[in-house]
C-alpha cells in the first residue's frame, strides 16, 4: 500500500505541469454536460460489471451487483494505473472471484472471457465505425477472423461438455512432460481433470451470450458517448458520431499496447490527432479530450483506488451461502452469495464443489 501511494504521488508530480497546461484548456465547463460525462462513464463501468456478473451467474456463482463492481472499479484501477498493470490486474481479480466463491477454473473462465469479449466489441465499434464513414474494409480477413472465433468458440464448448475426450487429447502431451521432467508419466493428471471438471458448470447459454456480448458493446458505446457529450461541456459543436467511434476506436486500440500507465499521452494524442483531422477546431477539440481524460481516467480511476484499498483493508471476507438450488448435470452446483458484511472476522476460502 505504501509503494502504491509513492507511485501515485510520483505520476502526479511528473506529470503535473502538463496537467495544469491541460485545465487551461479546459476552462470552465458546463455542470449539466459535466453530470452527464460523469453518468455516461459510470454508466460504462456498470455495464462491464454487469457482463462479469452474468459471467458468474451462468457458471452457477451468485454475487450482488456491489461485490461485483466495486472488484471491477479495482481491477481496472490495477490495470491503468500500475506499470505492468494487466498482470496485476488478473491476480487481484482471479484472488477475489474466489473470495466470492468461484472455483479456479471458473474464476479463469471468467476473467479471460471478459477479456476477449471486451477487446471483440471494441473490434467490432471501430468496424461499425468505418463501416459508415464510408471505409474500405478488407472482408476476407474479417470473415477469418469471425470464422476462426467461432472455432474457439465451439471447441471450447465441447471441451466443457465432455471432458473425458479432452482428457484423452492431453494423455500423450502429459507423459511427455513428465518424461523430460523425470516424474510419474500421470503426474498432474488429476488435477488437470478436475480443473476441466470445474469448467462443466460454465455453460454460457444463449441467452447468457447474448447479454454478456451486448453488455460489452455497450460498455464501449457508453465510454464513446462520454467523449462526444464533453463537446457539449466544453461548449463546442460536436462532431458526428462516426468521427467519435473511429477515433475512439483508434485511440483505445493504441493505448493497449503501451506500457505508460493509462496510456497517457498516447490515447490523448491519439484521440486529439483523430478528431482534428475531422476538420474540428483544435482547442476545442483539446478542451474536450482534456475533459474526457479527467473524468474517464482521473476520476474513475480515483473511484478504483477507493474500492482498492477497502478491498486490501478487509481482505478475508467471508462467503456467507443460502440453501444451494439442486443441481444438475448441464448447469452444475449453484451458490447464492449474500452480500459482505463491511469488514467481517477473517475466514477461509470457499470450498468449490464440482460436479459428480
Amino acid at each position: 500500500m505504501a509503494a502504491v501511494l509513492i507511485l501515485l504521488v510520483v505520476e502526479l508530480v511528473a506529470g503535473w505541469p502538463a496537467l495544469t497546461d491541460a485545465l487551461h484548456q479546459v476552462r470552465t465547463p458546463h455542470l449539466g454536460w459535466l453530470a452527464l460525462v460523469v453518468l455516461a462513464e459510470l454508466a460504462a463501468m456498470s455495464a462491464y460489471a454487469h457482463m462479469q456478473r452474468r459471467l458468474l451467474r451462468s457458471a452457477g456463482v451468485r454475487t450482488s451487483y456491489r461485490d461485483n463492481a466495486r472488484l471491477v472499479y479495482a481491477a481496472h484501477s490495477l490495470n491503468e494505473t500500475l506499470p505492468g498493470g494487466p498482470a496485476f490486474s488478473t491476480q487481484f481479480n482471479f484472488r477475489h472471484l474466489r473470495r466470492l466463491g468461484a472455483g479456479p477454473a471458473v474464476a479463469s473462465w471468467v476473467i479471460a472471457l471478459s477479456g476477449i469479449l471486451s477487446t471483440a466489441a471494441l473490434a467490432v465499434i471501430t468496424t461499425g465505425g468505418a463501416l459508415a464513414a464510408g471505409g474500405a474494409t478488407d472482408w476476407p480477413r474479417l470473415a477469418g477472423l469471425l470464422a476462426a472465433a467461432g472455432l474457439i468458440a465451439v471447441g471450447v464448448r465441447q471441451l466443457t461438455a465432455h471432458p473425458r475426450a479432452a482428457e484423452a487429447l492431453i494423455r500423450r502431451p502429459l507423459a511427455a512432460v513428465n518424461r523430460l521432467r523425470r516424474r510419474p508419466q500421470d503426474a498432474g493428471r488429476e488435477r488437470i481433470t478436475g480443473y476441466l471438471s470445474q469448467l462443466r458448470a460454465a455453460r454460457l447459454s444463449p441467452a447468457d451470450g447474448i447479454v454478456v456480448a451486448g453488455s460489452a458493446v455497450l460498455n464501449w458505446v457508453l465510454d464513446a458517448a462520454a467523449l462526444w457529450l464533453c463537446f457539449y461541456a466544453v461548449g463546442g459543436r460536436p462532431p458526428s458520431a462516426t468521427v467519435v467511434l473511429l477515433a475512439f476506436g483508434a485511440a483505445m486500440a493504441a493505448g493497449s499496447v503501451t506500457i505508460v500507465p493509462g496510456g497517457l499521452g498516447i490515447v490523448d494524442g491519439a484521440l486529439v490527432l483523430g478528431l482534428a483531422m475531422a476538420g474540428l477546431a483544435l482547442p476545442t477539440v483539446v478542451a474536450a479530450v482534456v475533459l474526457y481524460r479527467i473524468v474517464s481516467f482521473g476520476f474513475i480511476i480515483g473511484l478504483g483506488w477507493v474500492s482498492w484499498f477497502r478491498l486490501r483493508l478487509c481482505p478475508d471476507q467471508p462467503v456467507a451461502a443460502s440453501s444451494p438450488r439442486p443441481s444438475t448435470a448441464r448447469s452444475g452446483p449453484r451458490t447464492s452469495i449474500s452480500r459482505l458484511a463491511v469488514c467481517p472476522q477473517r475466514a477461509a476460502l470457499p470450498t468449490y464443489v464440482g460436479t459428480a
